[in-house]
């Protein structure tokens, strides 16, 4: 079973609690499909059940959002539109009862793996972006953590290179060295949050595991990017780039203020020497 945990909460309480529905009809369809020697006859119900509340819960996210006028609204509205078409699109295997009941448990996995990612990587940004500069790494982002401290300012320098770029030049002028920059992101990304999760291990840090998962949520996110195709997004691409900049560095932003801060003060309270 799949849990719905502390820190899957965005604390914003409708949509935390649609969210802890979500992953109990899943759950209860994951137990449905383990208990049934024959799943045809239950497929239909079943999935159509998960796609009505999960689109239901969509909708009152983005009218949400749009309330708020979040500026995620966009971005999110393309990922709701990906689960949808990913559900409308499934197909049950009837060509016997095992493959049938495998199907339909593939399917139920991919869509835990989709909303555990798209709340860790997603859902936890909305109301949370700011109207400043969004890629100054001021005061208020250090833990005290030297290490840590030094790779975020990287971090923050490497989307602030980037967006500099897509908002200075010709798109077909700087096409290459945005995927370069944002390959070095991707890449960056990865060394950090290793280094981070080898220190967080090392001092014994309480908060680990879920700090793994979001820092897995956000890599799953980086490589998802097609970096390869991006030139055919042709008259959008501005835009897609833009938002992939706005996410993240709101990302970055809100994890380090509602996470990595906790690992600076258990240093702290503890008087642990690094």
């Amino acid at each position: 079973m799949y849990e719905f945990t502390d820190d899957c909460l965005i604390h914003i309480e409708e949509i935390d609690n649609e969210h802890r529905q979500l992953f109990s009809l899943l759950n209860e369809s994951i137990a449905m499909v383990a208990e049934s020697a024959d799943v045809t006859a239950v497929s239909k119900n079943l999935v159509s059940k998960l796609k009505d509340y999960a689109i239901n819960h969509f909708a009152h996210e983005e009218a949400y959002m749009e309330r708020i006028h979040d500026p995620e609204l966009r971005l999110q509205k393309r990922e709701h539109a990906a689960f949808a078409e990913k559900i409308n699109s499934f197909k049950l295997d009837t060509t016997s009862p095992e493959a049938a009941k495998d199907s339909l448990n593939e399917l139920l996995k991919y869509l835990v793996r989709w909303l555990y990612r798209h709340i860790l990587s997603s859902d936890m940004m909305i109301g949370k972006m700011e109207s400043n500069d969004p890629f100054a790494f001021t005061d208020r982002f250090k833990t005290g953590i030297e290490l840590v401290d030094d790779e975020h300012r990287t971090l923050f320098e490497i989307i602030k290179e980037t967006n500099d770029l897509i908002c200075t030049e010709l798109l077909h002028d700087k096409y290459d060295k945005i995927m370069e920059l944002l390959a070095k992101l991707r890449d960056y990304t990865e060394f950090h949050f290793h280094d981070e999760e080898a220190l967080m291990e090392r001092i014994g840090y309480p908060g680990l595991e879920a700090q793994k998962h979001a820092h897995a949520a956000f890599v799953e996110r980086l490589v998802d990017i097609d970096l390869d195709t991006l030139d055919n997004i042709d008259n959008d691409q501005q835009a897609y780039l833009l938002d992939l900049i706005n996410f993240l560095v709101g990302w970055l932003t809100n994890h380090i203020l509602g996470s990595d801060m906790k690992i600076g003060e258990y240093v702290r309270s503890n008087n642990i020497t690094l």
